[in-house]
């Protein structure tokens, strides 16, 4: 989402990004922006931070005998930037997640490899226990610059209403 500037003082702003629960319509689909091309550092680090051991996401050799014939970027790599790149638009207001599901992983990413996704509004309403909140759902789908889907899942989110969101009580105290 396009960030939402708030005047807090003379000549002065702070940025805001995310959406409120009032700001999400069934049927929306956000289009998330820059790209993320895929290095080979990137799925280096991450095999090493995330303890996968699987030869195919960094031994060329052992790679090239499988039926991609180089190493497959690690699909909770594509995961997490693919999620990372819907936060501004779905997620950066949220109070928490409360479930993925469906995640499927329909065709292979490679170093190199360049990253788009989109996430479209399939269900929302006012959650029963929390009145100030309410739960979003998405279906994210990511997509390499030839535009083959990689990723798909579903997301619920717990989502502010305007005026209870986190950022809101910050500006409370800071008045």
């Amino acid at each position: 989402m396009a960030d939402k500037n708030q005047k807090i003082g003379d000549q002065r702003y702070r940025e805001s990004y995310g959406r409120y629960f009032e700001e999400f319509e069934v049927g929306d689909v956000y289009e998330h922006r820059p790209g993320r091309t895929i290095t080979e550092s990137d799925n280096t680090w991450f095999t090493l931070l995330s303890m996968n051991q699987h030869p195919l996401h960094f031994d060329k050799e052992y790679a090239k005998h499988s039926e991609f014939g180089q190493p497959i970027v690690a699909s909770t790599l594509t995961l997490a930037i693919v999620v990372g790149m819907s936060v501004s638009d779905t997620s950066q207001k949220a109070i928490a997640n409360l479930g993925w599901t469906d995640i499927a992983m329909p065709a292979p990413v490679f170093v190199g490899d360049t990253l788009y996704a989109e996430s479209e509004v399939t269900e929302k309403r006012a959650s029963k226990s929390r009145p100030t909140q309410g739960l979003v759902g998405i279906e994210t789908r990511g997509f390499k610059q030839d535009g083959t889907m990689v990723i798909s899942f579903k997301r619920t989110m717990l989502i502010p209403f305007i005026g209870h969101g986190v950022d809101d009580k910050i500006a409370a105290l800071e008045k």
